[in-house]
């Protein structure tokens, strides 16, 4: 077996690892359980109201934009956060010393939040499944749409988060993502119709991946019927298609040219001034 396949093995091994942690870490556990269930609750007292020129239930509609809106969120901020706080504490530097270390870094990262993201997903949309009948209508065709959308969000995310997070000064510049984050979240028609919105705010919000990704599960989980509130009254999958590996190209053309960049800078002396600024601030 050569360096490579052995950094691929342990990342592989490395991402289930830390995956199983967030769910037997309590704290973890708890704080993802808590979200979950706010979720649920806010698409239950959504159940009555209904979107506009239909009688299908705005809950169950929101459910698939908030699905397609998490996969966002944390493939930027969890990306970027975990690649800052890395940086921060000597991990990468870790990494870089070892052969490939960084390929199984990447890996172990890339395969951990993947899988976060898909047990996030199942905990959110198996209850809600139950609760109203209108969600998944084909079936199996349905989850195999869901699942191609879901995989093309990953790579159109991740990517770009890994490329935000070798930027970020510091784990708390990271949080200087998250407000953009919410922003193209309240303008890309997660809780209520893009269509309701000015037009100069629907462009702004097709550029970006959160609004398509939104409609590329309310395509999959939604019936035909629910079309009619979308832009041209249609869930126009080529284009969704289009713009998702737009972005996927261009996380992957960026991320390892500022890994690269990144991991050169590392040195020792450079963690010990990150740990001492933090014990300042802390201080």
């Amino acid at each position: 077996m050569n360096a490579k396949t052995a950094a691929l093995r342990s990342g592989l091994a490395r991402g289930w690892i830390e995956f199983k942690q967030t769910w037997t870490n309590l704290e973890d556990a708890v704080t993802q359980l808590i979200f979950v269930a706010l979720l649920l609750g806010t698409f239950f007292f959504m159940r009555n109201a209904t979107l506009p020129g239909t009688s299908f239930s705005l809950g169950a509609a929101t459910v698939p934009s908030v699905l397609g809106a998490g996969i966002v969120f944390n493939g930027l901020t969890g990306a970027a956060g975990y690649l800052a706080v890395d940086r921060e504490d000597g991990t990468l530097l870790r990494a870089k010393a070892t052969p490939h270390g960084m390929l199984g870094y990447l890996v172990g990262k890339t395969t951990m939040l993947a899988l976060v993201q898909i047990t996030s997903l199942v905990t959110v949309l198996v209850p809600c499944l139950f609760v109203f009948s209108g969600l998944a209508p084909d079936g199996v065709r349905s989850y195999l749409h869901l699942t191609w959308v879901l995989a093309i969000g990953l790579l159109a995310t991740m990517p770009i988060g890994a490329a935000l997070g070798s930027l970020a000064g510091s784990a708390r510049s990271t949080g200087l993502i998250v407000l953009p984050v919410m922003g193209l979240g309240a303008i890309s028609g997660i809780f209520y119709p893009i269509t309701a919105l000015p037009g100069w705010l629907q462009d702004v919000a097709q550029v970006f991946p959160m609004y398509w990704l939104g409609l590329g599960m309310r395509s999959a989980l939604l019936p035909d019927s629910a079309v009619v509130v979308e832009i041209g009254q249609s869930w126009r999958p080529l284009p969704t298609l289009a713009v998702l590996v737009a972005w996927s190209v261009i996380g992957l053309l960026l991320a390892p040219v500022l890994l690269r960049r990144m991991a050169r800078r590392e040195a020792g002396s450079s963690v010990a001034e990150r740990r001492e600024k933090a014990m300042q601030r802390v201080g």
